[in-house]
């Protein structure tokens, strides 16, 4: 199966914008997260996909670029258009704002691709503050770690230690939280983008939740992983700093 790796990138944010070109210890930070995709040993290509030039001129530098788009709703339909244009069997849709980013973790992502339409990742739940964090997304998987259900609500509802506190309801369940990682095969992410918004979709705003009502399974795979990523410009000297220590 040959699998690509793709990280959409925009310009615009509202909380920081020109995110990609920020510089993380001195390189952009589109260019940190394709080096760790390139150390994956699954991926047979890494793409950017953009709708700025400005992206587009410094990703070029040590990428393929895929112009995109301006138009495109979300991140997977711009992943699409790039899958469209290549012979890939199955794609990686990888955050392009995770400089840090595991290649073991694309590598697991892409490897339950051989058995599942789709895929993604889950790393334990463990710290108190994200047990009630509607940005930290919850899974709950079946017996085969096929997803059930993702919410922003804290899903299972753990009845007998409901009136705990939330170490005790933590210790009481292994919840799962969602990592933003996804694998499509060819003809499911092409077929995905086809349908409409539905309606878990447009209550939880989640993507995957289209996947799952249009009866699509999902593989979840489980790693020990805690994502770090940059969402406004206090978070550079953050990763700096573990780009440091991890040297």
């Amino acid at each position: 199966m040959k699998i690509v790796g793709i990280i959409p990138a925009r310009y615009a944010s509202t909380r920081f914008p020109g995110k990609p070109l920020a510089l993380i210890a001195g390189r952009p930070l589109i260019q940190h997260v394709v080096e760790r995709c390139k150390a994956a040993r699954l991926l047979q290509e890494v793409i950017v996909a953009t709708d700025d030039p400005r992206i587009r001129d410094v990703a070029g530098k040590f990428c393929r670029v895929e112009m995109t788009s301006p138009d495109h709703p979300s991140g997977t339909d711009r992943i699409a258009e790039v899958v469209q244009g290549t012979t890939a069997d199955a794609a990686i849709n990888i955050q392009g704002d995770e400089p840090l980013i595991d290649p073991a973790v694309i590598d697991a992502v892409a490897k339950a691709l051989a058995n599942a339409e789709m895929s993604t990742a889950a790393a334990p739940l463990r710290d108190v503050s994200e047990y009630d964090n509607p940005n930290v997304v919850k899974v709950v998987v079946n017996a085969v770690d096929r997803a059930l259900y993702f919410s922003r609500r804290t899903i299972p509802y753990v009845r007998d230690a409901a009136s705990r506190s939330v170490t005790e309801q933590l210790a009481a369940f292994p919840f799962l939280k969602h990592l933003g990682i996804y694998g499509y095969r060819r003809d499911t992410l092409l077929r995905l983008v086809k349908f409409p918004v539905s309606p878990l979709e447009r209550a939880e705003k989640l993507e995957q939740l289209r996947a799952l009502e249009q009866g699509i399974e999902i593989a979840v795979v489980r790693v020990n992983y805690e994502a770090v990523g940059v969402d406004s410009p206090g978070d550079v000297a953050r990763v700096e700093q573990l780009l440091s220590g991890a040297k």
